[in-house]
């Protein structure tokens, strides 16, 4: 007998709970209790939670694509031209800042300069086509050709193995604007897979 009480009581604590919590999560929403504004960072929880979701996504959702084993030259200045036109006012470069604009932006976007030791170029391609959601990084995949997406990855796999200066010396040339030779690239190490 007490052991069949035990049961329905800890069948009803179930169905409460089923009920409580989804009920619960409702009322939060529909409270306005939650400060959505930009001004504010996230709290640490949400940070983790949106933080790990995004970075687990994109490795399951990359790990499909074949990344090209190497990046000629014309590659990289090609992506770097596709970057200054398109990533540089909110990822900034070596010796380049960011847009003011962009510290209104929550989360903040990243600077690319250490993207290659976090990402590799298979999910690199994977967010810049694809975009994130909730952070203002905006998908490509209808503005930009896979080829032209695998440039910027190509850009961004090379400054990394460049002096520091290479962004602003180009910009300066007007390196997209004139007949550039592409760069003189150190040899490309083999990068493990991640």
């Amino acid at each position: 007998m007490r052991r069949e009480h035990l049961k329905h009581l800890l069948i009803g604590a179930a169905i409460a709970l089923a009920v409580a919590v989804p009920l619960g999560a409702f009322g939060f929403v529909k409270s306005g209790l939650y400060n959505v504004a930009a001004s504010k960072p996230h709290s640490t929880l949400t940070f983790f939670v949106t933080h790990e979701t995004m970075v687990r996504s994109v490795k399951r959702h990359a790990a499909s694509i074949a990344a090209p084993q190497r990046f000629t030259g014309e590659q990289v200045l090609a992506g770097f031209c596709t970057y200054e036109t398109h990533c540089v006012a909110c990822h900034g470069a070596a010796g380049i800042a960011r847009e003011q604009w962009v510290s209104g932006l929550e989360p903040q976007p990243p600077w690319l300069l250490d993207a290659t030791e976090k990402w590799t170029p298979a999910q690199l391609f994977w967010i810049a086509k694809n975009g994130i959601k909730m952070t203002g990084m905006p998908s490509w995949r209808d503005s930009l050709p896979d080829a032209q997406i695998w440039e910027v990855v190509a850009w961004i796999e090379a400054s990394r193995r460049l002096p520091p200066r290479t962004y602003a010396r180009w910009r300066a040339r007007s390196a997209c604007g004139s007949a550039v030779p592409g760069p003189v690239l150190p040899p490309q190490a083999p990068r493990p897979r991640r």
